[in-house]
């Protein structure tokens, strides 16, 4: 569990590390330099899933040495499937990690969801959606490795 208290707010209890692929975490269905290190690091107190439609069908092969990970397919339209697996796991012990409109309701209904910015862009209805904006996956993991960094975004 990593438990982050931010000042004048609430206190974040989580266990679950929920994140989309492509766009996020990977562009063009290739995991981005360094995610793997930060997500083998954050396994250590929080269960990691990927939730993806995978559209360039190399999910499985990029993550295959990542047994911390588990992959999961959601059919189309994603949104729902990726929304129900959150309130399935727990949303109050959920951090989600997302771009894309098919992010937007597991970005609004986990305790702390992250939009990244990447190659792909990010769905303006995915950012309303989000707690906090980000330029990078590595940024969106090392706020939950740097706990600080994000005490500094969210505090009163």
């Amino acid at each position: 569990m990593l438990t982050i208290e931010i000042p004048g707010r609430f206190t974040l209890n989580l266990s679950y590390l929920v994140m989309d692929y492509n766009g996020t975490v990977a562009v063009d269905g290739k995991l981005l330099p360094g995610v793997k290190e930060l997500l083998e690091e954050l396994s250590k107190n929080l269960k990691i899933y990927v939730l993806t439609r995978d559209t360039f069908g190399k999910v499985k092969e990029e993550l295959s040495l990542l047994p911390y990970v588990e992959v999961v397919i959601v059919g189309d339209p994603g949104a729902p499937e990726k929304l129900e697996f959150i309130k399935k796991l727990g949303a109050e012990k959920t951090v989600a990690i997302g771009n894309g409109y098919n992010d937007r309701l597991m970005l609004k209904e986990a305790a702390l969801g992250i939009l990244v910015i990447e190659e792909e862009g990010a769905s303006i209805e995915a950012l309303l959606n989000a707690d906090i904006v980000v330029k990078s996956p590595l940024d969106a993991l090392k706020l939950l490795t740097n706990n600080d960094r994000m005490v500094a975004t969210l505090r009163c």
